[in-house]
């Protein structure tokens, strides 16, 4: 056995804490890009800077899930070694996504404006978040690459190479966001883009290091297969179309809080990134139990993908309980990054309440995410998808019908309620769906 195939060989709560950590710390640094814009812009600009980039970020998000999906059939190959249909769904989809993000990229730039009006963005910060917004569709091309490096680096059960060029780009961004800002107080653009640069010099050297790896593995292959091509889309859209959902409603829950003003919009962003940074870790722990799961079901070891299940629930409560413990000692310091010294009452307030509250509730979306990863990695997509979109629509009922009646708390309060039924209907599915030796689930 090869030592790149320890996730169908070691135990499994060893091998997934092992592929685990690197995705989950290279989560935290992913975040940075984010965190370090709000950051230094907060602090060197102001809390109206500040709402400016984080008004981008539910839009933002949309256009990053466009880039998973085709993992799964990477891990289950790599399982089954069959390492010429691998490289073969891999040269696919980089071709493939590298078409779709140039076309994204300018559909992107040419309606930027117009997608910060629909979204109600704020008059008084509404340039500096077309600005922003334009220059990372510029770059989208590097975006894209470089989470599907990512995503195919994970697939073969590589994850540390990904957090080697997460942390150099990271550390890059905030010295240039410090000079660009700060030094050159070139505001908001020079945030954006400082992260452009960051992330097109990553991109470059995954794409080095991912060819390199995959002279590894001897076999011929096709540069582009049309089969491989709609194989894939059958995991990746019902993936694709779930995330991207999520992330629009995710843009309607910011057209309501856009409404409340400037400095509610401040705080709701200041804790929507620290959301991130911990909701990250359990979708990094949902994110390494669907390759450990297929290839695990390519390599036909049935038995081992319960146990890899239940050895992620047990991440999933260690890191909830984490999570919660930050949150309640230091919940008034982590705002006061965001918001600044001119930060206002009104601003610190809803960075809070919405903070606590979640801080409760985290363990609600670490299953979720196990349980999700699960089916993903078996290819089961049609349970996943419903279950998502029940999130997601109670998430925007509760903050649709009540927020703008009763104030902006409704904007948070359903979203533990959201994770748990999402919970309940992707359980009740893979209980199931649990795979046997004889049969394999269809897509």
């Amino acid at each position: 056995m090869s030592k790149d195939e320890y996730l169908i060989t070691d135990v499994p709560l060893k091998a997934l804490t092992f592929f685990a950590m690197p995705m989950i710390l290279g989560s935290f640094f992913q975040q940075i890009y984010n965190m370090a814009d709000s950051i230094i812009v907060g602090q060197f600009v102001g809390s109206a800077a500040l709402a400016a980039v984080g008004a981008c970020a539910a839009l933002t998000n949309v256009f990053i899930c466009v880039a998973l999906g085709a993992g799964v059939l990477v891990s289950r190959y790599f399982g089954a070694r069959e390492y010429g249909k691998m490289k073969t769904i891999v040269s696919t989809s980089l071709i493939s996504f590298l078409i779709l993000s140039i076309v994204l990229g300018v559909v992107g730039f040419r309606f930027s404006y117009s997608m910060m009006s629909v979204l109600q963005t704020p008059a008084d910060i509404l340039d500096d978040a077309v600005l922003y917004l334009r220059i990372y569709f510029v770059g989208f091309p590097f975006l894209f690459m470089y989470n599907i490096l990512s995503n195919m680096f994970t697939s073969i059960g590589e994850s540390k190479i990904p957090l080697g060029l997460l942390i150099f780009s990271s550390i890059l961004n905030i010295f240039m966001d410090l000079w660009m800002v700060a030094g050159l107080g070139l505001g908001v653009f020079g945030a954006a883009l400082a992260t452009l640069i960051a992330q097109g010099i990553s991109a470059v050297f995954s794409f080095l290091l991912f060819l390199s790896r995959m002279r590894r593995y001897k076999s011929h292959f096709g540069w582009f297969d049309r089969k491989e091509l709609y194989s894939m889309l059958q995991v990746a859209v019902p993936s694709v179309l779930q995330q991207s959902t999520v992330s629009i409603g995710m843009m309607i829950v910011q057209a309501v809080v856009n409404p409340f003003g400037t400095q509610a919009l401040a705080g709701y962003a200041a804790t929507m990134r620290v959301e991130n940074v911990f909701s990250l870790i359990f979708v990094s722990i949902g994110n390494a139990v669907s390759p450990y799961v297929s290839q695990n079901l390519g390599a036909k070891k049935i038995e081992r993908i319960k146990k890899g299940y239940h050895a992620a629930l047990v991440l999933d409560i260690f890191f909830a309980v984490l999570a919660f413990i930050v949150i309640e000692a230091l919940h008034t310091q982590i705002s006061s990054l965001f918001l600044g010294k001119d930060g206002t009452t009104l601003a610190y307030q809803v960075s809070e309440e919405y903070m606590r509250w979640l801080g409760y509730f985290f363990i609600f979306m670490g299953i979720k995410m196990a349980t999700d990863g699960v089916l993903r990695g078996l290819g089961i997509m049609c349970p996943f998808l419903i279950a998502n979109m029940v999130n997601l629509a109670i998430r925007l009922f509760v903050a649709l019908v009540f927020a703008p009646r009763f104030g902006i708390a409704f904007v948070w309060l359903a979203v533990p309620a959201g994770w748990f039924a999402n919970f309940l209907i992707s359980y009740v599915a893979l209980r199931r769906s649990w795979p046997n030796d004889k049969v394999v689930p269809s897509r």
